[in-house]
Order: structure tokens, then sequence, then C-alpha cells
């Protein structure tokens, strides 16, 4: 449903998300190149109009949060990036980001060992 989202909501939601939850000041914080105030708040309430965030009350503040399908928002965004930047290839993709990453823990290297596993059909 993201990639349907026009471009400025699009972009609010990704910055709500990459918060956590915030107020209309802090997502308009985190945005590269913010509307007005009253623009990021007209576009947070048709965010909650469409079911993707939601909000509650903090001190006379409205605080946005992304509902719980955001993994699943997560997961198609991840799927457009690799569409879009590594022709497809999710395997492109993951040297990418491990070329990223300077130190990895043991349990991280576990789980990416478990995922190649399985991708090869080895799993246990």
């Amino acid at each position: 449903m993201i990639e349907s989202l026009p471009r400025r909501e699009r972009e609010v939601f990704e910055a709500l998300c990459s918060l956590g939850e915030g107020t209309a000041v802090a997502v308009r914080g985190a945005m590269a190149d913010p509307p007005s105030d009253s623009a990021v708040r007209t576009l947070l309430g048709r965010l909650v109009a469409k079911g993707l965030i939601g909000h509650r009350t903090l001190n006379q503040a409205y605080v946005y949060a992304p509902v719980p399908q955001a993994d699943a928002v997560a997961e198609t965004a991840l799927q457009r990036l690799v569409q879009t930047f590594f022709q497809g290839s999710a395997a492109r993709a993951a040297t990418a980001l491990l070329g990223m990453e300077k130190r990895l823990t043991r349990a991280e290297i576990d789980e990416l060992q478990r995922a190649i596993d399985e991708a090869r059909g080895e799993a246990e």
C-alpha cells in the first residue's frame, strides 16, 4: 500500500516509521525537506484516515505511531528498494548491506548463516 501513497504522505509515513512514534513537530524534524507544520498535520491526518498510523494524546499533544502492520509495509518498501537499486536481486542487496556494517555479532552471523542454509535447502 505504501507505494500507492502520494509522495508527501509516503515521506511523512517513512519519517514516522524511522522515529517509531512522534508528534507532528518531531515528524517534521525527521524529514529532509519538510512541508509546513500545518501540512505535516494534514498529511498525518490522512494517514490516520487510511489506517496506516494511529495516535494517542500525551500532554495535550497527539503522538502518532505506525499501526502494527508496519512490518508488512517495511517488507513492501524493502522489495521496492531491491527492485529499484539491485535489479531485483536480494543477494546483491544483502551484500551491499553487509558492506555497510563493519562488525557483526556472533548472533547476527548465525542468523545470516541460517538464512543462507535455508536458501540452499540445507535447513535442519
